[in-house]
């Protein structure tokens, strides 16, 4: 099978946005069944499916800071996203999103609320000075996937729902911490992978939204299961991932009245830090 590309991807496809020639600033979009694990869409795809829609209505292309606050459990089907501009500079420009699908009833239900920044990534400086180093992980091959027994992608966590997700990335976790997966989870509450689109497309800023969202929860690193829904995500893209793998680490060092955040970070194949992500999570 030929390798998919940016623009042209399942991915591309599915984060589609339809312009409503007679309402500027309103979008149409068809939530796919594709991206959802334990019946609701990822939050991460639909991140991504808000950035497009703020990317045609901003002057600037690219996300560099985006929080959402996840109202309502969205599910897949039509939805309509109503954007607003806030403020376009020169060089930044700053808009907000809402996400809506109709109810039974046929009345318009918020399910997401982002705010973003964006600007042009490849007009940055060079300059460069960071503490942060990438993480260690093994080799892609010497980490395990779902073609490793067992099947780690569809661990128990997962089998009460739709996993139709784990059918479009490409995850490699890294055995010290997949063994919640087994029934031996670590408690240090880290998940550390290689990532990436299972058809073969390269990261850019917006598949970066949701690579953030795609591992598997650390409270599973903890020995909790279940669903654990996003109440808030923020993320900052640092720079244009470059071809190849991505890793990823989250962590939690807090978990406290049934809620916990999960600290994100994305490192392309030339060892650069490109995106970094917080969440808030509750625990059920």
């Amino acid at each position: 099978m030929a390798q998919a590309t940016i623009g042209n991807s399942e991915f591309d496809r599915d984060t589609a946005v339809t312009a409503r020639p007679d309402e500027p600033g309103v979008f149409d979009a068809q939530l796919s069944a594709g991206w959802t694990i334990l019946r609701a869409v990822n939050g991460g795809y639909l991140l991504a499916t808000a950035a497009r829609a703020l990317g045609q209505v901003l002057p600037h292309r690219d996300p560099f800071t985006i929080t959402a606050h996840y109202l309502t459990a969205s599910e897949p089907g039509p939805a309509v996203l109503r954007t607003d501009v806030i403020r376009a500079g020169r060089t930044m420009s700053t808009g907000q999103a809402r996400l809506l699908q109709a109810d039974g009833a046929g009345q318009e239900v918020e399910r997401l609320r982002v705010t973003a920044t964006y600007g042009d990534l490849d007009a940055l400086p060079d300059d460069v000075r960071t503490s942060a180093k990438p993480f260690d992980i093994p080799p892609y091959e010497r980490c395990v996937g779902r073609a490793d027994g067992p099947d780690v992608a569809d661990a128990a966590a997962f089998s009460s729902g739709s996993t139709e997700i784990t059918d479009r990335l490409d995850i490699r976790l890294d055995p010290a911490t997949a063994g919640w997966a087994v029934g031996e989870p670590s408690g240090r509450g880290e998940i550390r992978a290689w990532f990436g689109l299972a058809d073969g497309r390269d990261a850019d800023p917006l598949s970066l939204l949701l690579a953030v969202d795609a591992l598997p929860p650390t409270a599973f690193d903890l020995g909790l299961g279940g669903w654990v829904p996003t109440v808030e995500l923020t993320v900052h893209v640092r720079c244009r991932p470059a071809p190849g793998a991505l890793r990823i680490a989250t962590r939690t060092r807090n978990l406290a009245g049934g809620f916990l955040e999960e600290d994100g970070e994305v490192w392309d194949s030339e060892d650069r830090l490109v995106a970094q992500s917080r969440q808030l999570a509750r625990v059920r």
